[in-house]
Formats: structure tokens, C-alpha cells, sequence
């Protein structure tokens, strides 16, 4: 996939290694880069972002430089490829060459937050007003809003509508059904139901919705609610509606399997889209990831990526870099991004008009509206709560005990 804003990368530094070389470089601007910027420089801005690959690659750029336009700036911009992106920045902390504007995966945000190499964009007069909840969490640090996402995506359950048709089902709404008509729909070499399960942030991605959809919390994962979640997914295991190579799975593999009429439902994200569509004769629908019951409320996890103004010191390029942030924000924008990259606007107030001049993209833009930041609740504490969801939920479907055990062991872990 070309896309790493739609999942936690699989490799991520520790917080311990982030905040060290991040604290030792946050007090570039007071050391270093206090003097006053040449007429060159203050006309060229340096963006650091991760949209190495086409056609987002040139859709961010495009958009990039119609902003420096409207600000007044030349853009100087890096495109680095996801996986490198943060050891990237590590390195220009720690050199003080941290860019006039740097774009981060949103779960990332709180661990540079805290280490200072960020600048409040309520410095700048921005503000968060309007935006999704959870959008607004994920770039908030100690009360401060340190970033802002002009689009975000999440996940939802996408189903063959062929399938489906010729067994009788309709997409289900509720766990009962997604277990009944998983099997229902598990014939020959097409299993009823398929999501990414492997000992990755991946995997911890997708199993989010369920745990949080059940009243399962990270804070702490050995609880009833989690396991009857995590329950769900081995039974449906234990019956053959949904294939044991799903602990191995990525959401590249799982949209092969989808794509190849080898699994009926799947759980992915609007970033498949231009593969599907791409697949002749498919026809497939995209629908809510279904709850415990009809009551309750599918609770997916935030993606997508924040644009920041790092504390380089040079107050001329912050107060320039965070117009451009303004800019990349803008309802223009949010628009034109939403529609090229296949993603939602962050503001509630533009999803009634994106979804119609969109409708492929309905059923993420109503999970987005309940949808929670990952690191919402634990912040920078993040990334080990989501190792040991991973864990537990891996132990579990591998057979090396129940869910009550395997979530137990991990949480102690």
C-alpha cells in the first residue's frame, strides 16, 4: 500500500528514543536559530511530509503550493517515505534542522508534543472549532492543540453485494449476524469474513472497534468486555467462516482475498477504493462495522495525518508555517483532499455537502463522527497499550489459550 496515513506503521521507535533525541533538539530555536531569516528565506517555507508515493504524492503537492501562493511563500518541500519518516525527523531535531512545517501521523503527536519540539497552534490564532471530536483529541496535548488534519479516514465493513445477493444476506448490523452470516457465506474457498490480525499496531487497529464498540477500554484490556470481543473473532475462527492466516494478514492481504472473491465481508478503509474499483465485474458495498447489539454505537479508530509547526525559533517562518497549516485547512481544502485522496473532512459542518457530491465515501463519513483517537485516553502511553492488545489478541486466535487468559497474561506483560 501507498498509503500510511490509513494504519499505525508496523516499526515505530519507542517513546523513551523519541523523547530523548526530541528534548535534546527542542531548544533549537533558542540556541541556534534566533537570527534574524534572509529575504530568501523568509520567502521559502520547508515542509516535511510522508506522501512519498503517487497520486498522493502529487495531490498534497498540488495543494501545498496553491498555499504558498495564497500565503506568499515558496514551499520547499520533502516527501519521505512513511517507514523513514520518523527516524527523518529524529535526525533533524537532533541537527537542528527541524522543517518550518512537519506533518505527522496522528498518533505520533503526543510524543513530540511532550518533548517541546512543537509549537501551540493556538499561538497563531487557530483553533480546533468545528472539527470531529476525536480529530481534536489526537492533536491535543495537556489541553493545547498542537496540530490540525484536514482529512482523516477509519474503518468499516465492506461486503461483495454478489455474495451476499445469491445467499439471501443482507450486511449485518449486530455481532449475531456478522457470526451467522459469516458462515452462511463460508463456501468452497470463500470464507464469510476476513480482517488483519498480525502481532502489529495493525492488528490492534483493527481490532479496536469491537473492543471499544463492547465497553472494552486500553486502559485495561483484561476485562469481560474485551474478552467477548476478542471471543467473537475466535469463534468465527473455530467455525471456518473466517481463515486462520488472518494472524498474518495485513490490510494489503486482507483486500486481496477480498478483491478475489476469497472472503464476502472484510474489515479496510476508504484506501482501497482505487484497487477495487479497478477490479472488473466486482461489485461491493461499504457499510458501518457492526456492535455487540442494534443499540449500541460502532466506535472505529481515528486515522489519518496532523500538520504541525515545529519550534524551530524562527518566529517569522512559525507565524508563516502555521498560515499554511490554516490554509491546508481551509474548506476548500478539506473538500479537495476529501474527494482526490478518498478520505473525510475533519469539519461536521462539510460532511452533509462531501457525501453528496461523494456517496461512495457515506458510511465513513458517519463513522467518523463517533469514531475516538487513539491515543485519546493513554497519550503518549499509547503505543504500549496497543503492543499488548496486539499480543493478547494474537495468543487468543493462535490457540495458546482463551481470550480471558491471553488478555490477562498480556496486560500483565
Amino acid at each position: 500500500m501507498a498509503r500510511f496515513s490509513a494504519f499505525p506503521r508496523r516499526s515505530r521507535l519507542t517513546a523513551v528514543t523519541v523523547l530523548a533525541v526530541l528534548i535534546a533538539g527542542a531548544a533549537y530555536g533558542a540556541s541556534t536559530s534566533s537570527a534574524a531569516p534572509t529575504a530568501a528565506d523568509a520567502t521559502t517555507i520547508r515542509v516535511v511530509d510522508y506522501y512519498a508515493f503517487e497520486p498522493d504524492k502529487s495531490i498534497v503537492g498540488g495543494v501545498l503550493n496553491a498555499c504558498g501562493k495564497t500565503v506568499g511563500v515558496k514551499i520547499n518541500r520533502d516527501a519521505i517515505n512513511g517507514a523513514n519518516l520518523i527516524q527523518k525527523v529524529l535526525q533533524m531535531a537532533s541537527s537542528h534542522t527541524l522543517p518550518d512545517v512537519l506533518m505527522l501521523d496522528n498518533p505520533d503527536l503526543q510524543q513530540f508534543a511532550q518533548s517541546g519540539a512543537l509549537t501551540p497552534l493556538s499561538n497563531y490564532g487557530i483553533s480546533a472549532k468545528g472539527y470531529l471530536k476525536g480529530v481534536v483529541a489526537a492533536s491535543t496535548y495537556k489541553g493545547k492543540l498542537y496540530g490540525l488534519q484536514p482529512i482523516t479516514n477509519s474503518i468499516a465493513l465492506f461486503y461483495n453485494k454478489d455474495i451476499l445477493a445469491k445467499a439471501g444476506v443482507t450486511p449485518p448490523k449486530t455481532w449475531g449476524e456478522l457470526r451467522a452470516d459469516a458462515k452462511k457465506l463460508t463456501s468452497g474457498s470463500t470464507y464469510g469474513f476476513a480482517l488483519s490480525a498480525p502481532a502489529t499496531y495493525e492488528g490492534t487497529w483493527q481490532f479496536m472497534p469491537f473492543m471499544w464498540s463492547n465497553g472494552g477500554n486500553e486502559r485495561n484490556i483484561a476485562t469481560p468486555q474485551v474478552a467477548k470481543a476478542l471471543q467473537l473473532l475466535v469463534d468465527m475462527k473455530s467455525d471456518g467462516s473466517m481463515s486462520p492466516s488472518v494472524v498474518n494478514w495485513s490490510q494489503g492481504d486482507v483486500n486481496d482475498q477480498f478483491k478475489a472473491g476469497n472472503a464476502a465481508m472484510m474489515i479496510n478503509g476508504p484506501w482501497q477504493f482505487p484497487v477495487l474499483n479497478g477490479v472488473s465485474g466486482l461489485h461491493y458495498g461499504v457499510v458501518p462495522i457492526p456492535t455487540p447489539t442494534a443499540a449500541a454505537v460502532d466506535i472505529s479508530p481515528l486515522g489519518g495525518e496532523t500538520w504541525t509547526v515545529p519550534n524551530t525559533g524562527n518566529t517569522s517562518h512559525e507565524q508563516l508555517a502555521a498560515k499554511v497549516v490554516r490554509c491546508l485547512n481551509s474548506n476548500k481544502n478539506q473538500l479537495l483532499l476529501g474527494k482526490k485522496r478518498q478520505v473525510v473532512p475533519t469539519k461536521l459542518a462539510l460532511l452533509p455537502q462531501f457525501v453528496k457530491a461523494n456517496p461512495a465515501l457515506a458510511a465513513f463519513a458517519t463513522v467518523v463522527k463517533t469514531a475516538r483517537a487513539r491515543t485519546g485516553q493513554l497519550g503518549v502511553n499509547w503505543p504500549k497499550a496497543a503492543t499488548k492488545i496486539y499480543t493478547g489478541e494474537q495468543c487468543a486466535l493462535t490457540g495458546q489459550g482463551t481470550p480471558e487468559k491471553c488478555l490477562a497474561q498480556a496486560q500483565s506483560g
